[in-house]
């Protein structure tokens, strides 16, 4: 399970004084980003193979400002042409679930403008990040 950390800025709260729920979308592709960098692929838009179908984020507890909040990405189902990329977001400190976000990718041939499938070696290296059954919080 691969994870990066962030730390919650001002500019990133509202009026209500908790991280707006916008921003959760950004640390998400923060943490797809290192993911994509962990499985050996960097973000040159050349080589690029990949494309955003769907995201999505459940809101569980608030996040607020200057809070470290850890990000943790793992795969949760790989088909045939895609894959689901699992984030759980928890505040550092107390490792309390503060909001749960997923993304459905495609491998995409950007020259045919057509979805592909997964090949071999990106399948195996996709399996080593497997992982069935979200962890339960506290």
């Amino acid at each position: 399970m691969d994870s990066i950390t962030v730390k919650s800025r001002f500019c990133e709260t509202d009026a209500l004084g908790h991280i707006n729920n916008t921003t959760y979308f950004v640390y998400l592709e923060e943490a797809r980003i290192k993911f994509f960098q962990t499985i050996g692929f960097d973000m040159d838009v050349k080589d690029w193979r990949f494309i955003l179908a769907s995201t999505k984020c459940d809101f569980v507890s608030q996040g607020y400002f200057n809070q470290e909040l850890v990000i943790t990405s793992y795969i949760s189902r790989i088909g045939s042409k895609s894959f689901q990329l699992e984030h759980d977001i928890l505040c550092a400190e107390t490792h309390q679930l503060i909001a749960r976000g997923n993304a459905v990718i495609v491998y995409f041939d950007f020259q045919e403008q057509r979805s592909k499938a997964i090949p071999d070696l990106l399948r195996a290296q996709l399996n080593t990040h497997f992982r069935s059954e979200k962890t339960e919080y506290s």
